[in-house]
């Protein structure tokens, strides 16, 4: 009975992000349950002081979390990626190189069009929503013009932002994963372990596939056909407008932390990239490009000294709740090790279900809570810390486990009208929120089916 009370924090994040929709207080609750049941285990007294000890336990097991260095990295560089965002934003950067490539004549025909959406959120892989925002505000007119739905827009910037950010790893996404990973001994780097996910991560590679099917053969099908039939649009969009200065206030600060986080990946792994430490890199190229972005701002004389402070700020606060929800599934993580929920679930797998279904399942559990929540990172934060400890206690290829849990958060981000990337591909590409969801659904739905075919046949060649 002992060993089946492991499984109760698990269920307390699944159910509550299921009926309430809030991963916060998912992992939140799922802690503190976690925290009463070690007590409870350790010999503690089944009266009053329980809550009391538990609650207690908790506030120090975040506390201890936050004591390990590559945490504290990660806490750092979420809130920093924050400022380095509204840097770029504020200054006109965005506004600028999205004017500089629509200035260039390179979108001639609707296939052109599109390949330039893709384009665009293809490079601006640094965080999903600026991705969509860039990509859906200066494809808009293009659209019009070549008499294509902004339903059309809204599936291509919103199908394509998420699969690039998880397959490029070269942003936020990727030093968050690596975040989750830090607490687990997966036999090899996390660097590399997240890398082997690149030709595992099947929803987005299919997710991908299908935006260039549609870019390439001009053909829509389903819901999508008939809005481009009816050519919906909104009589009145909702512009993102920040008057546009110089492509270099976005380009620079953003080739500063891609070729910094290289560098110090090198630096880090003594001359071997994948040796290198993904906390320390992520950090230290974050604040190196803040730092180029802050400069520039600051000797345009646009900005006083003053107005930069409180615009990192403002975009720090923005990625307030991202970082809580890191900050709890660290800790979450590092709660359920201790328990021994991870040891449990993977004796029972290991006894009942067959070891090649492992990924399939997880990649159906993933997108369940990802569609009901609205948040992969969400996803990502609740699964990770049950699926690790079945590579660690069962031998599982850690890239295929982890590809899967990546691949079933984005597919049911894809599929929910409560995400914030479905919100924001809407706002940016001017179509209505419940006709972006309709038309993409069908081709989240194939690519998810496609995705789960291709997880069981892994599991049967790599378990």
């Amino acid at each position: 009975m002992a060993d089946w009370l492991t499984l109760v924090p698990a269920l307390v994040a699944i159910v509550i992000v299921l009926w309430r929709k809030e991963v916060i207080l998912a992992l939140l609750l799922s802690l503190c349950s976690s925290e009463l049941l070690i007590y409870f285990f350790s010999g503690g007294a089944v009266d009053p002081s329980l809550a009391v000890n538990g609650s207690i336990n908790t506030l120090e097991r975040i506390v201890a979390v936050t004591g390990d260095a590559d945490n504290a990295r990660i806490l750092m560089f979420s809130l920093l990626v924050g400022g380095l965002l509204a840097y770029m934003r504020d200054s006109g950067g965005v506004s600028a190189t999205v004017e500089m490539l629509v200035r260039k004549g390179v979108a001639k025909t609707p296939r052109q069009a599109g390949f330039l959406t893709f384009f665009i959120s293809s490079v601006t892989f640094i965080e999903s929503n600026l991705s969509s925002l860039t990509a859906g505000i200066s494809s808009r007119g293009l659209f019009d013009r070549f008499k294509m739905s902004r339903a059309r827009l809204a599936y291509i910037i919103d199908s394509t932002s998420a699969p690039i950010c998880i397959i490029i790893l070269l942003n936020g996404w990727g030093a968050y994963i690596l975040g989750l990973l830090s607490n687990y001994s997966l036999g090899e780097n996390a660097v590399s372990v997240l890398i082997g996910t690149i030709p595992l991560n099947f929803y987005a590679l299919f997710a991908l596939s299908a935006v260039l099917y549609t870019i390439i053969t001009g053909r829509v099908h389903g819901p999508l056909r008939r809005a481009e039939q009816q050519l919906h649009t909104l009589s009145q969009h909702t512009e993102i407008d920040v008057p546009p200065s110089h492509p270099s206030f976005m380009l620079v600060p953003l080739f500063t932390l891609v070729a910094a986080m290289l560098g110090f990946m090198m630096m880090t792994g003594d001359g071997q990239l994948v040796a290198g430490s993904g906390s320390k890199s992520v950090l230290y190229a974050t604040t190196l490009a803040c730092l180029v972005a802050y400069s520039m701002m600051l000797f345009s004389r646009r900005f006083k000294h003053q107005q930069l402070v409180d615009i990192g700020f403002k975009g720090m606060s923005e990625l307030l709740p991202l970082v809580t929800i890191v900050l709890l599934s660290l800790s979450l993580g590092s709660s359920l090790k201790l328990l021994g929920t991870g040891t449990f679930i993977a004796s029972i797998v290991n006894e009942n279900l067959p070891l090649i279904l492992i990924p399939a399942l997880l990649f159906l559990a993933g997108g369940l809570i990802s569609v009901t929540t609205g948040t992969s990172w969400g996803t990502f934060a609740i699964l990770i810390p049950i699926g690790m400890p079945m590579v660690e206690l069962l031998g599982l290829p850690p890239s295929l486990v982890l590809a899967a849990i990546l691949s079933g958060g984005v597919f049911g981000d894809h599929c929910s009208p409560i995400s914030d990337s479905t919100a924001v591909s809407s706002v940016a590409s001017g179509c209505d929120l419940l006709e972006h969801v309709k038309t993409q659904l069908p081709y989240s739905l194939v690519c998810g089916a496609l995705a789960l075919i291709a997880f069981i046949i892994a599991g049967a060649l790599m378990i």
